[in-house]
């Protein structure tokens, strides 16, 4: 069988695994993005070992590492103060599972000869992404190959590869070439600013090339960051010698081995990357070889085992079953894997819109995570919904900094897009002015207190957060002519309506952030007196400055239009012109890539949920016929351009009993990326819309809902389903909830009782009663 230069190719319908069964070169890139490995930290596209020879533009053969980055200065043909002046983008690191197969002087490829046989299968519960093929060379000469490839979860710096050989029809010389590759660079943006930096060239300098039996490693150096990078890898060839092998940039081991037909031939290869930015560069080169030496010595199964007992205990804490709809099945599964896949579990880093599996938004970290992707691990894996928290109280100085430029004489303002905690948006209009950032990350705080209880973090780093970032809102806050208390010149989560004035959605967040500040500061100085008169006299935060957040709070105005019946999304929102929905051509979305901003900002067009979002995260201020009447009038004017925007009209709509829209806007979300919906995961996975799945059973078909510490569920069961379950952590405790056509079944798993409702009605499950079971009055 030849390559095929058709999209036919289709991923079978698999709950735990995704597969293919052809080469092909036209789906290449995306599938590239698709069966990419991560850990966290390490990003490894799903290019095979010998690279990729297609045509232009179907291939990017990305290494990633979560928080490393170059930085550049922002240049602007007209700047203005306070601008942002530095940007951070994640590199493509050097490519360091590479492996060239040469057959009696033919270099297996995948594009020459013919491919027989071939599969590639990623198996989620084991992590190990495996291929298995047949090839004919040009000559004649036929081989069948088996690879696996694991990054590993239990040690971030470390991957692993596997190539197995077996001559079918013939005894002769193969030769194996392993090495690390420096000569890469990123992808460039070029029109298109969701699609990689605009750097041009290599942005990585090699100070030096270190050679060592079968270890080799490519010592770099960032040019602008400052960082120094050691990609080292290690290779072993059974029944072979390893010789040093160094060409161009490429440096790794050789091997030449005599292959007997019908016996495996097989290559074990160790890679791992260290950075500066985790230890000092004297350490460097000593710690990859510790790392690949303790990795051989402890061998690839073992490493296998290791992954396998790390992803059981996560699918024990983190699946989603869903019985009746086998391509929903799958996608959830994919995507939770992902997100666990991009999430950086070390409190530096965090998970970027693309996670590791491209540079799409140059691996910026964005209020994605407080909003749409810490619900999903503060609920399965809190531990890593806290080790998210310590990241952003790792920028809190450099969050202070950028209010002091904004002109707030105290506070912290957190930015919009960064890597390292400085804001790196050019265009703030739609970045710097979203200013709910704040807002967001003190929600994603009070929701990791009510869900655990940990005063610790609180003391430790909570409150500081919570009160730095309050004082914003009154420094950019004023009183209008009524008394209202105002907030001005901003942008919501609409990145199609900018530097509005009261923006529902900032106002009612900005009132939750300032009641939840003082009344942590008032819970921690009863409870906890040294630790809250500590964080007092870092912040200087009084009581009088506690008191003012109140009485905003209380005053915050709140856009409503009576005779609509609706919150405005701001205050001139309504006033402008809809958009021409009806003569906008299906290929001038998304309307970003096709229109001027200006054009766009002067309709009344929202690109995603804003208002619509309110009504999610500040569930209990809105009533239920307000809900419905908010959906019905922003569903009408919502592009959905923003993989952001589906899973939470889908929420909304589940609740206000429209439940086949409420399905509808859940399945583009469930499998955006496994069915390409947006066009352009070839770029990168899209994490957020992944964690709006798991939002999407959980708050949207479950009825989850935590208000102050309240839990409550009002289940209903999609047509389509059988049955559907799932777990959640409250309050050290674990539920499991499992929904059918006949009852919702509460069962308490761990933890000494749990307090909740549904449907209103009290449930309090106990080790001694750990099971409730009720009736579905309704179904979907």
């Amino acid at each position: 069988m030849q390559p095929s230069d058709s999209p036919s190719f289709t991923l079978p319908l698999d709950s735990w695994c995704i597969r293919e069964s052809g080469f092909d070169t036209a789906s290449h890139f995306l599938r590239e993005t698709l069966f990419a490995l991560g850990n966290g930290y390490i990003g490894l596209r799903g290019t095979g070992e010998e690279g990729y020879t297609g045509p232009a533009g179907t291939s990017l053969d990305g290494t990633y590492l979560n928080g490393f980055y170059e930085s550049e200065p922002i240049v602007y043909p007209e700047a203005a103060f306070a601008l942002a002046k530095t940007n951070q983008f994640m590199l493509n690191v050097p490519n360091a599972k590479g492996v060239e197969i040469v057959i009696d002087g033919e270099r297996f490829d995948p594009l020459t000869g013919t491919l027989g046989r071939y599969e590639r299968m990623l198996d989620l519960r084991t992590g190990v992404l495996v291929r298995s093929l047949e090839w004919t060379a040009p000559g004649g000469k036929r081989i069948a190959m088996r690879s696996r490839r694991v990054v590993a979860f239990a040690n971030k710096h470390l991957f692993a590869i596997e190539v197995e050989l077996t001559p079918l029809n013939f005894s002769g010389t193969i030769t194996l070439r392993s090495f690390v590759d420096g000569a890469v660079k990123n992808q460039e943006a070029g029109d298109d600013p969701r699609v990689g930096s605009a750097v041009s060239g290599p942005a990585l300098h090699t100070v030096s090339t270190e050679q060592d039996g079968a270890f080799s490693a490519l010592v770099q150096r960032t040019h602008n960051s400052g960082f120094m990078l050691v990609s080292a890898i290690g290779t072993t060839v059974e029944g072979s010698e390893a010789s040093a092998w160094q060409e161009g940039q490429r440096a790794g081991q050789s091997f030449m081995c005599a292959a007997v037909e019908g016996q495996v031939l097989r290559l074990t290869k160790y890679g791992s990357y260290h950075s500066s930015r985790d230890y000092p560069e004297g350490e460097l080169l000593a710690r990859a070889r510790e790392t690949l030496a303790s990795a051989q010595a402890a061998g690839f199964e073992a490493l296998c085992a290791s992954q396998a007992a790390f992803l059981a205990d996560f699918w024990a804490s983190a699946d989603v079953e869903i019985a009746g709809d086998d391509a929903l099945q799958q996608g959830i599964r994919f995507n939770e894997y992902h997100l666990l896949q991009s999430v950086g579990r070390d409190g530096r880093t965090n998970i970027a819109a693309k996670g590791v599996t491209g540079e799409g938004y140059e691996g910026h970290y964005f209020w994605d995570t407080e909003i749409y992707i810490f619900p999903f691990f503060l609920y399965s894996k809190p531990e890593i919904a806290r080790k998210l928290l310590e990241y952003r109280y790792a920028g809190l100085e450099q969050a202070r900094e950028r209010a002091r430029q904004m002109a707030h004489v105290t506070g912290a303002l957190y930015p919009w897009r960064t890597i390292a905690g400085g804001e790196c948006s050019a265009y703030f209009p739609a970045g710097t002015a979203q200013y709910h950032i704040n807002a967001d990350i003190a929600y994603s705080i009070k929701s990791y207190y009510e869900a655990t209880g940990d005063l610790d973090y609180m003391a430790q780093a909570g409150l500081e957060i919570v009160m730095e970032t309050a004082r914003i809102w009154i420094g950019i806050g004023s009183d209008d002519r009524e008394g209202r208390f105002c907030i001005n010149e901003v942008t919501g989560p609409d990145e199609y309506t900018a530097l509005v004035n009261n923006n529902y959605y900032t106002n009612a967040m900005a009132r939750m952030h300032l009641r939840f500040a003082a009344d942590m500061a008032d819970l921690l100085k009863r409870a906890r007196f040294d630790d809250f008169a500590r964080v007092a006299a870092v912040t200087g935060v009084s009581e009088e400055e506690v008191a003012v957040w109140r009485d905003a709070a209380e005053r915050m105005y709140l856009p409503y239009d009576g005779k609509l019946g609706i919150h405005e999304q701001d205050d001139s929102f309504l006033s402008k012109k809809v958009w021409d929905f009806a003569n906008t051509p299906k290929e001038n979305y998304p309307l970003l890539l096709n229109y001027h901003p200006m054009v766009i900002y002067r309709h009344q067009v929202c690109k995603q949920a804003d208002v619509v979002l309110a009504l999610l995260l500040l569930s209990n201020e809105f009533s239920i016929h307000d809900k419905r009447r908010d959906f019905d009038y922003y569903e009408a004017v919502t592009t959905h351009d923003s993989s952001l925007s589906s899973c939470i009209f889908s929420i909304i709509a589940s609740e206000v009993g429209y439940h086949d829209k409420a399905y509808d806007y859940f399945m583009e979300t469930a499998r955006l990326d496994l069915d390409d919906t947006h066009g352009n995961t070839h770029y990168g996975v899209h994490t957020a819309a992944m964690a709006g799945t798991w939002m999407g059973v959980a708050y949207g078909f479950a009825g989850m809902r935590v208000s102050d510490g309240a839990l409550r569920f009002a289940p209903t069961l999609p047509r389509k389903w059988q049955h559907y379950q799932f777990k959640i952590q409250l309050r050290g405790a674990q539920l499991q909830v499992r929904i059918t056509d006949e009852a919702a079944e509460y069962t308490l798993l761990s933890g000494d009782s749990l307090d909740f409702t549904h449907l209103g009605q009290p449930l309090a499950l106990t080790r001694a009663a750990p099971h409730a079971r009720i009736p579905m009055e309704a179904q979907v």
